[in-house]
């Protein structure tokens, strides 16, 4: 179903997405409107040229071993996330962050409920270019995203999150983990939703949810099975 999402511009591709009911809610399809995906690839799959990949409902690589999720795997994610995304003055960790698309849809996705300040995504990467890269895409495609401050990126350890801003209302990770890491469970909110790909490279992966019940319970539902990239930890 998803392959046929795909559009020749970034609005064609969310309505397709819609269409398919992959987007689900209005705030979903606004945030993902207000984003324009082909901002956040590399150069070769934008335009005619590249026959629009960068509309196209497939990962593509964004160098550094890294990739762009398929457009299909961010709205399910976004979706999964949205209840714990409309709390006022909520804290969002996106880890692997890339180019910073997930980023920037989950930054315009909060604006709409919260004033500048109240509320913020922070994107982390442990690659030092990526990190640039993302934040070079926001300024060209969001800027007010960063300067409202709903949008924050760092260079930092995947598995070991970004403790400065925690306790988080919800956590999306972008590559797979062999197993959940601890320190993200930690820095989740009670009440709050981690959205994270478990499983080995090359072996049996899922999407994963974790929700933090009353006293620190978990709660882990596997959601589908996918592929992703490994998450990486951070070198010194």
């Amino acid at each position: 179903m998803a392959w046929t999402c795909s559009g020749n511009s970034n609005r064609e591709l969310i309505k397709n997405l819609k269409r398919e009911n992959l987007i689900a809610s209005d705030e979903v399809e606004q945030a993902m409107l207000s984003v324009d995906r082909g901002k956040y690839c590399l150069d070769e799959y934008r335009g005619a040229k590249a026959e629009n990949a960068s509309y196209q409902d497939r990962p593509l690589p964004i160098g550094h071993g890294a990739t762009i999720s398929a457009p299909h795997m961010h709205a399910q994610c976004l979706e999964l996330m949205l209840e714990h995304m409309k709390h006022p003055e909520c804290r969002i960790l996106d880890v692997g962050s890339g180019s910073g698309y997930l980023v920037a849809c989950i930054a315009s996705l909060i604006s709409q409920r919260n004033s500048p300040g109240a509320a913020k995504v922070v994107g982390i990467d442990h690659i030092p270019e990526l990190v640039e890269m993302s934040i070079k895409n926001l300024k060209s495609d969001r800027s007010d995203l960063l300067d409202d401050g709903y949008a924050e990126i760092h260079e930092g350890d995947g598995y070991k999150g970004w403790a400065e801003s925690a306790p988080y209302d919800a956590i999306h990770v972008g590559a797979a983990a062999p197993s959940i890491p601890q320190a993200l469970i930690d820095q989740l909110k009670v009440g709050g939703r981690l959205v994270i790909p478990v499983g080995p490279q090359g072996g049996d992966q899922w999407l994963t949810i974790v929700d933090k019940k009353a006293g620190g319970e978990l709660s882990k539902t596997k959601y589908e099975a996918v592929r992703y990239v490994p998450l990486v930890p951070k070198q010194n």
